[in-house]
């Protein structure tokens, strides 16, 4: 991952020269790819007890038993990673035939109501819901920089979101997607982790001569991102 880093100092409660970068190694990019499998399985169990929709129970339990039996035995990050990706891919498939595209949202909103309950950071701190984003965004190599990283506020942009370039390229391989983009997935994913940390999030999606990128302002206040160029739609 390239990571860039503020040059200045400000207040405590805005940002820091060098914010630190995800955790690094095997064990903890091992981790996370189960931690995010867990929020991901749990959250749509969450998702589909609220929706009352006990008549999809048998094919839920299917799609829980394909993603269990696959899981690696041991530690290493490969075996993990592709277990998330082929248990996102199946509880994807799952909500938008059951439930919609629409209703992807609403899981991701559900997944991070879980991430909420066992994530051992403080709320309202809003380095916290942009931290976990950078470390996934590391996963895949993105290229980062922090533009902001305080505990009232914090902005996070990133340049090139290596999450879409992977998607393209298993679609260019025939991988089947069920998604136009992981944007479909992530937006909402990710403003509910803030929310359910007790702050504001805004977004935007940037597009530079083709390289996909975000920006992402979590807040104790009201949430305004700072303007960028090269908007993009989300599909």
């Amino acid at each position: 991952m390239t990571e860039h880093h503020p040059t200045s100092t400000s207040d405590a409660g805005t940002d820091v020269a060098t914010p630190p970068g995800p955790p690094t190694g095997a064990a903890h990019r091992s981790a996370l790819w189960k931690r995010r499998l867990f929020e991901a399985e749990a959250g749509l169990t969450r998702y589909v007890v609220e929706a009352r929709a006990g008549m999809h129970m048998q094919e839920l339990l299917h799609v829980k038993q394909a993603i269990f039996e696959s899981l690696p035995q041991s530690e290493e990050e490969q075996g993990w990673k592709a277990a998330f990706f082929r248990g996102q891919a199946l509880m994807e498939r799952f909500v938008v035939a059951h439930f919609g595209l629409g209703e992807l949202a609403g899981w991701a909103r559900s997944n991070s109501t879980v991430y909420a309950a066992v994530d051992p950071a403080p709320k309202h701190d809003a380095r916290v819901p942009l931290e976990r984003l950078h470390a996934q965004a590391d996963l895949y190599g993105s290229d980062t920089e922090w533009e902001e990283h305080g505990t009232d506020r914090a902005v996070l942009r990133i340049r090139r979101c290596a999450i879409w370039e992977y998607r393209e390229q298993a679609r260019r391989r025939g991988v089947p997607l069920t998604l136009g983009s992981p944007c479909e997935y992530c937006v909402p994913a990710t403003s509910g982790m803030a929310t359910h940390k007790g702050l504001s999030a805004a977004h935007e999606l940037t597009d530079d001569q083709g390289t996909r990128g975000c920006v992402w302002t979590a807040s104790r206040g009201p949430a305004h991102p700072a303007p960028h160029h090269s908007p993009a739609s989300e599909g």
